[in-house]
């Protein structure tokens, strides 16, 4: 399954959950404020509830605007009422009639900083235009924190590593762009790499990198993991390996039972002539006695 069928699907749990089960009330549920790395892509999550029952996407019109002007719309379905420095970078992930009103936004400016409100229409079947029931979330806008910086990644490992035995690094990185993940990458070859991507909700996602590799002694080198950013943006973590030797005792071992093995196969025999000894001087004393 890619990221995007998972992030799909999240999308589709996301409205479910929030949603209200009732459909006789015009209500969004939006995160308040998320976090938006210029250049890079951020996606709002947004839920919503109308007054008209279970309806197919055709009957529903999903709009994004600025919350100072119902008209200054970001995302419409017709390209010529989109402002026209948000014109080819906004996008509908979710779909109207899951009551998903979930929003794309690509190439993000400095200036996208919001807010933004989410509207929907109810739409005539015949000619597409609205009906009367339409409704502007103004109380339930998106602010976006502009970041012109990409955050660093996150780097989780042992101090030491020992030679020969296998060895764990942990990168990861916080971001909002799920359809465009961030790419984690190492500067260590020959190496077994895993990756995972997480939603931690409120909009925030995490993509996570594994490195796993057979440390040997002379490996005390920088390690590097670098966190690539839709629109090109860098950022990395480096630190130092330190390989810890495996102790060898045969300098120390070898000896020891070689002399205790010299020891035993000369002290035995002459111990046994010596009590050999005593025992003859023992008899010969017993005889002049007598």
């Amino acid at each position: 399954m890619d990221n995007e069928t998972k992030f799909m699907i999240t999308c589709m749990l996301f409205a479910a959950i929030c949603s209200s089960a009732s459909s006789d009330e015009w209500k969004a549920t939006v995160v308040k404020s998320i976090d938006a790395l210029v250049t890079s892509c951020v996606v709002l999550p947004c839920s919503f509830s109308h007054t008209g029952g279970n309806l197919p996407s055709s009957r529903l019109r999903g709009i994004w605007h600025e919350k100072d002007g119902t008209k200054r719309n970001i995302y419409h379905e017709d390209p010529t009422l989109i402002k026209d420095n948000f014109k080819d970078r906004t996008k509908m992930l979710g779909e109207l009639s899951q009551n998903n009103c979930t929003l794309e936004i690509t190439d993000v400016k400095v200036h996208d900083n919001g807010p933004f409100c989410f509207r929907v229409e109810l739409v005539r079947t015949e000619n597409n235009d609205p009906t009367k029931d339409k409704f502007s979330f103004v109380e339930d806008c998106v602010e976006l924190n502009m970041l012109t910086e990409p955050p660093k990644p996150t780097v989780i490992k042992l101090q030491t590593a020992t030679k020969g035995e296998p060895y764990t690094v942990t990168c990861s990185v916080i971001h909002t762009c799920p359809t465009h993940v961030p790419k984690l990458t190492w500067n260590h070859d020959s190496a077994k790499v895993t990756v995972h991507h997480k939603d931690i909700k409120q909009g925030n996602w995490e993509t996570q990198s594994i490195l796993t590799f057979i440390p040997e002694e002379d490996d005390n080198r920088e390690i590097t993991c670098t966190a690539e950013f839709n629109g090109g943006l860098k950022s990395s973590f480096t630190f130092t390996l330190h390989v810890k030797r495996i102790e060898n005792y045969n300098h120390i071992i070898i000896p020891a039972v070689v002399g205790i093995g010299t020891a035993l196969l000369f002290g035995i025999p002459c111990i046994l002539m010596a009590n050999k000894y005593k025992n003859r001087i023992a008899e010969l004393q017993n005889q002049e006695g007598t």
